[in-house]
């Protein structure tokens, strides 16, 4: 791939934030709650969750970024800008929507995040969750290595975005897991949407325009993360045996089929999951 630093200006970073659901004091709260404790024997200190001097109370547990976490900071801002573009193209009245990166948890719109749920887009608050990690998850784990994969993880998420302003989200409303379900159909679609950004990106010319332009074999890595996540795989690796009626995201097969149908037509109109579900 081929690409510019973005200027984050879609991100909001929460990387140096604490992950626990406290709120941060000064050293002025820290004498309240000293006293507390003592008054009356609770120990109220532990609700701050510092993990170690008192005096720190109040301050962030920050992890020292990386060159090289930064530059995926950059790659985030960047492709995000770039799919956020293409939508507006391609929807009328698309409203762009931010990247919230954070370390190991953080609150969303949609209740408690971790890290461990992997990237997610929450309809209450609009916002795509990521914690920078998972891409070596990505890589390592699930053998899907390249910044097209990575890039492949942010559209499905933005894919996300764009059923909620269509309101195909409220589809799946009470629907049940299951191979055949509306929840895996969302999954597909946005998949599907994932792979029109992905046509929109392999035009010519697109990086001496300031856009994101795929390079040949990019393609590749985006259909072998696509494979690597279906519910199938994963539930082989994690217990050996195949459950359908849990799916929530689809097959490996599946996942690469839809990804592939946008990235081969680029119109958002081939995406229809749901209707290929009842044929």
């Amino acid at each position: 791939m081929r690409w510019t630093p973005g200027d984050r200006g879609n991100i909001e970073d929460r990387r140096g934030m604490s992950g626990g659901r406290v709120a941060s004091v000064g050293i002025g709260g820290f004498v309240v709650l000293l006293l507390l404790s003592w008054a009356t024997g609770t120990d109220f200190l532990s609700l701050l969750n510092t993990g170690g001097d008192p005096t720190s109370a109040g301050t962030t547990g920050t992890v020292a970024a990386t060159p090289e976490e930064e530059q995926r900071v950059n790659f985030v801002s960047a492709v995000g800008r770039d799919v956020d573009d293409t939508w507006k193209k391609l929807l009328d009245g698309y409203r762009p929507t931010t990247v919230v990166l954070f370390r190991d948890a953080t609150e969303s719109g949609c209740g408690f995040a971790q890290a461990a749920t992997g990237p997610f887009y929450c309809p209450s608050d609009q916002k795509v969750y990521l914690d920078l990690g998972f891409f070596a998850e990505l890589a390592q784990r699930f053998g899907a290595p390249g910044e097209f994969a990575q890039a492949y993880v942010i559209a499905h998420e933005f894919g996300h975005h764009v059923q909620h302003q269509l309101g195909t989200d409220q589809r799946v409303a009470g629907s049940r897991a299951g191979a055949n379900s509306a929840s895996v159909a969302l999954e597909l679609q946005a998949d599907c949407y994932a792979g029109v950004w992905g046509h929109e990106a392999s035009k010519s010319g697109r990086f001496e325009a300031g856009h994101v332009e795929l390079d040949p074999g990019d393609a590749e890595e985006a259909l072998r993360a696509a494979a690597s996540i279906g519910d199938d795989r994963l539930q082989r690796m994690s217990s050996g045996r195949v459950a359908p009626e849990s799916f929530t995201h689809g097959t490996s097969a599946q996942r690469t089929q839809w990804f592939a149908r946008g990235m081969q037509t680029g119109d958002p109109h081939q995406c229809d999951t749901f209707g290929a579900r009842t044929q």
